[in-house]
């Protein structure tokens, strides 16, 4: 049983293609964890404003996916780390806006429509955990787990990556 388990956890650990779709997944829960622990935590224990409590758990959840997936999901340790980190401080601001650019319009544009006040009633302050939860997912599949995959860690010259675009 214990070498199964072990076969098992070689294969997804090592595996391409999906596997590697599984461990950015798993590396993402992780860090979607840390981000919700911290966004949460912020906004409802100390009566931080949501959008600040959103930037700062996104940082650090950001953090932690970074060193995850630099040295498991994608073992880059053959990428420049001062390259993997431009690039990657890159996407993720993009990442951190669209994630709290999203939240904070979802938020306020419903919390301002009277069947959500009516629905949400003295609740209504939680709504962005609702949103943080929509914006999250669609983010990660559609910018990060891409923009990781394809450009981040890649081995590639950021001068000459930049360069043959212009």
């Amino acid at each position: 049983m214990v070498d199964r388990i072990k076969r098992c956890a070689k294969i997804v650990s090592e595996g391409d293609g999906f596997f590697m779709f599984l461990r950015a997944q798993l590396s993402s829960q992780l860090a979607t964890v840390i981000d919700f622990v911290i966004t949460i935590g912020l906004a409802k224990l100390f009566s931080i404003y949501y959008v600040y409590a959103t930037f700062a758990g996104s940082f650090f959840g950001g953090v932690i996916n970074c060193i995850v997936n630099y040295k498991w999901t994608f073992k880059s340790e053959n990428c420049k780390k001062v390259n993997v980190a431009v690039k990657y401080i890159l996407v993720w601001w993009g990442s951190l806006l669209l994630n709290v650019g999203g939240i904070y319009l979802l938020t306020e544009v419903f919390s301002r429509m009277i069947w959500v006040q009516n629905v949400f009633g003295h609740h209504l302050d939680d709504l962005f955990i609702i949103f943080k939860i929509v914006v999250s997912l669609i983010v990660a599949f559609f910018w990060n787990y891409n923009m990781q995959r394809i450009f981040v860690y890649k081995n590639h010259d950021l001068k000459l990556f930049f360069k043959r675009r212009n």
